[in-house]
């Protein structure tokens, strides 16, 4: 998407209808306290938007001198219509390595449970 720092976009279609959309943040050339920066940012806007975004997932692991965190929030502005943006950070110990991306997640659950029942309809 010109002009922003996400480097994907997917889709999630059902019977030809779009229902879910994935917006993804990663930037090689960033240090994770950058990516770090534009995620807040981006949460900020979102939180500026749509109100409060609650903790939704935290984790830890430690394997071979990596070690991974993530986390999530979300926001259910209207029922069944999620935003969740998830950040995952991984630190590498034996190069002193940080590397960071996040994620930006809208579902439309309301949509995707019509297109199942036109399906039902055929």
């Amino acid at each position: 998407m010109p002009g922003s720092f996400s480097s994907a976009v997917e889709g999630k279609f059902l019977n030809g209808g779009l229902f879910e959309m994935t917006v993804h943040y990663t930037d090689p050339g960033a240090t994770a306290l950058e990516m770090e920066e534009r995620f807040e940012k981006l949460r900020t806007n979102l939180t500026t938007e749509y109100g409060t975004f609650r903790p939704n997932q935290q984790q830890k692991t430690v394997d071979d001198g990596f070690v991974t965190m993530t986390q999530s929030f979300h926001k259910e502005p209207i029922r069944g219509v999620l935003l969740l943006i998830a950040w995952t950070e991984v630190e590498d110990r034996l190069r002193k390595d940080r590397k960071a991306r996040f994620s930006l997640i809208y579902r439309n659950d309301n949509f995707r449970d019509e297109l199942r029942k036109r399906v039902g309809e055929n």
